[in-house]
């Protein structure tokens, strides 16, 4: 795999990673839980830390990380916002919307790991894309506890 690749495969999951951490705070502000506020702070911080790793592997394969979200993610947030200030939405509904954006980092965590990365970047990769994989399963839990909870 040439640099070149390699760096568009980083930089595809630096963009991944910061639509979860903006995704998970832009969440954090409309639910009622402290229980949830206080995970998708978490979580937000855990996107950070992931996107600053894979700047520093991008810099070292020589390229530019990327700074911003995907067009997508920015969509997503406008969303997320539109539903967060309707009357009447519920935790579950914040849950259900950071169910989305995790549908999609999985998506894309996996299709980077098709792409025949070296190691010891492979392992880098897998070891987030478990991250995304366990957040995504809580997330849906926690989902379908709060939406059982409402009924």
């Amino acid at each position: 795999m040439l640099n070149e690749d390699i760096v568009d495969t980083l930089n595809d999951l630096i963009e991944t990673s910061t639509d979860g951490e903006l995704g998970f705070e832009n969440c954090a502000k409309y639910v009622e839980s402290p229980e949830l506020r206080n995970l998708f702070i978490a979580r937000a911080q855990e996107c950070r830390r992931a996107a600053d790793e894979l700047k520093a592997l991008v810099l070292q394969y020589g390229g530019q990380p990327d700074t911003g979200g995907t067009a997508t993610g920015a969509l997503h947030r406008g969303w997320v916002n539109i539903r967060g200030t309707l009357a009447g939405q519920s935790d579950p509904a914040m849950l259900d919307e950071c169910e989305r954006g995790e549908d999609a980092a999985k998506a894309r965590y996996r299709a980077a790991m098709e792409k025949g990365l070296p190691e010891p970047l492979r392992a880098i990769v897998l070891r987030q894309m478990e991250g995304v994989l366990r957040h995504h399963d809580q997330i849906r839990a926690l989902r379908t506890r709060y939406a059982d909870a409402d009924a």
